[in-house]
């Protein structure tokens, strides 16, 4: 049972190799809502995620900033263990993640749904047994030409797009405050462009 706290788990992988890669915009939302409610993220007493409590806004609900230490692949064993430490039912987990299926700069908030092929998504719903938490699906588009969808996820935004992923960045954060804050209807008609 959820006591009206909100657990916020980012998706990427961990290290330097993978910091600049198109699966790790979750990550880089998840620092900039850390950065807004004023701390970072630090290893949390789970050993398997680095986490924030804290509030996005004065009088706002208490909420748990979440980033998996595993690799995207096996990101649901850590976010089940976050939920289950913080007592965080599926109603309140917010799942921030790239999104092929969305061109880029472009983001759709939802409740529920498949995996669509997103390994992350899968370890998730695998180990909470179902997909009934939100998403904030925030878009990358397809690979150019034929390139292999996972060589396109595991690189670097092109000189271009790094121009524009901070405002991305920005904006999904904004949406994700909107979420907490004002609930899905509401989010998804200021965010789902």
């Amino acid at each position: 049972m959820t006591d009206g706290s909100w657990l916020i788990v980012g998706l990427g992988n961990p290290g330097p190799t993978y910091a600049g890669h198109r699966h790790n915009i979750g990550y880089l939302v998840l620092d900039e809502l850390a950065r807004r409610m004023g701390g970072s993220l630090s290893k949390d007493k789970s050993g398997r995620a680095d986490s924030l409590e804290g509030r996005l806004r004065i009088g706002g609900p208490r909420v748990i900033l979440g980033r998996p230490r595993s690799y995207m692949n096996d990101t649901g064993g850590p976010t089940k263990a976050l939920a289950a430490f913080h007592k965080i039912s599926p109603d309140h987990l917010i799942v921030i993640h790239d999104e092929l299926d969305i061109d880029f700069d472009t983001l759709r908030l939802k409740l529920g749904g498949g995996d669509n092929g997103h390994n992350g998504l899968k370890s998730i719903r695998s180990a909470l047994g179902g997909g009934d938490f939100y998403r904030v699906r925030v878009g990358i588009g397809r690979p150019p030409g034929r390139q292999d969808v996972a060589d396109f996820v595991l690189s670097n935004y092109s000189p271009a797009e790094r121009k524009v992923v901070p405002f991305q960045v920005d904006t999904a954060a904004d949406a994700v405050e909107t979420l907490v804050d004002e609930g899905l209807e509401k989010a998804q008609q200021r965010f789902n462009s």
